[in-house]
């Protein structure tokens, strides 16, 4: 079932199963997992016509699925990309590679592109948070930034946007930009280490801005008509966060529960788990620049002080 217009109310109004013409190139089929880290869904795109391409073909259910096969019965699915590997994101590649025969496309395994400082921290149990990571997440085809992956009437650009995920990607069609999790409309992007890095998501926020995309089409919520305004908020949001947790910290070390605290007063207690990630992901970012000390080594436990 194909409906015509991008709808303004999707997230008031979810159409799950229904298949959105976002762009004159690119479809919507919104997946029926609505959640706080999700929002109404994830959003899962059908590139081109005849020949087609799936970004994001979202979590292992078996109706979002069959949306999906039915949303592209009179047509060939013979690419599958995957954004990033979160439990919301990529799990249903490999069962839509099954059934279709279509070759999977990523960065690479889940863990790939992390940081030193992430390796390490994820090797001594730290586990991200948030949405889930896809553990068993395995490309048939790894991409990198600057590919070009090219269709029967269609051609995506591939971009490394890493931040939200050390491995996340996105795919530019022309003047849109397909922006998984790095870019929502309705709010500000989770950066959970050790997939989520800070310092990576302010860099490829400057270097989304300093790009031609006028449109991005984001893993959950509505489209985006205003990219350059969204990223400056983003970018902005993040250092006046910044500034509030370089405030809280002084040479006196305190825990990163008492800091999420008193930060993140202004926020529901109930989101101090995603804002306590949040704001670990700084402080990891002050230790690698020199601005704060970890004790007795960098980690959830530490006791964070303040370097003049």
């Amino acid at each position: 079932m194909l409906q015509i217009g991008w709808e303004k109310d999707l997230m008031t109004n979810p159409a799950y199963g229904v298949a959105i013409q976002a762009t004159p190139e690119v479809r919507c089929v919104l997946a029926p997992n609505p959640g706080p880290m999700t929002h109404t869904g994830t959003n899962s795109y059908i590139v081109g016509h005849g020949r087609v391409a799936i970004v994001d073909p979202g979590p292992a259910l078996d109706t979002h699925i069959e949306a999906l096969l039915a949303a592209t019965q009179s047509e060939t699915i013979t690419h599958i990309l995957v954004s990033h590997a979160h439990l919301d994101h990529s799990p249903a590649a490999a069962i839509l590679a099954d059934k279709t025969g279509a070759e999977i496309f990523g960065f690479g395994e889940a863990h790939e592109g992390r940081s030193q400082t992430m390796q390490r921290l994820a090797a001594e149990g730290f586990a991200g948070g948030g949405e889930g990571v896809d553990t068993s997440f395995q490309p048939h085809a790894k991409l990198a930034d600057g590919d070009v992956i090219s269709g029967h009437d269609w051609e995506l650009e591939v971009l490394h946007t890493p931040g939200h995920f050390a491995g996340h990607l996105a795919f530019g069609i022309g003047k849109t930009l397909i922006s998984g999790d790095h870019v929502m409309e309705m709010s500000s992007t989770l950066v959970s280490p050790p997939d989520g890095d800070v310092a990576d998501f302010m860099k490829t926020c400057d270097r989304l801005l300093n790009s031609e995309f006028d449109t991005y089409l984001p893993g959950h919520g509505n489209r985006i008509n205003d990219p350059a305004g969204r990223l400056e908020w983003l970018m902005q949001h993040r250092r006046s966060r910044e500034q509030s947790i370089l405030q809280a910290l002084s040479d006196k070390p305190v825990s990163l529960a008492a800091l999420t605290q008193q930060v993140y007063a202004d926020v529901s207690p109930n989101l101090w788990p995603a804002a306590e990630r949040n704001l670990f992901a700084h402080l990891i970012d002050f230790v690698d620049r020199g601005q704060a000390k970890a004790a007795p080594l960098l980690s959830p436990d530490a006791k964070f002080s303040r370097l003049s």
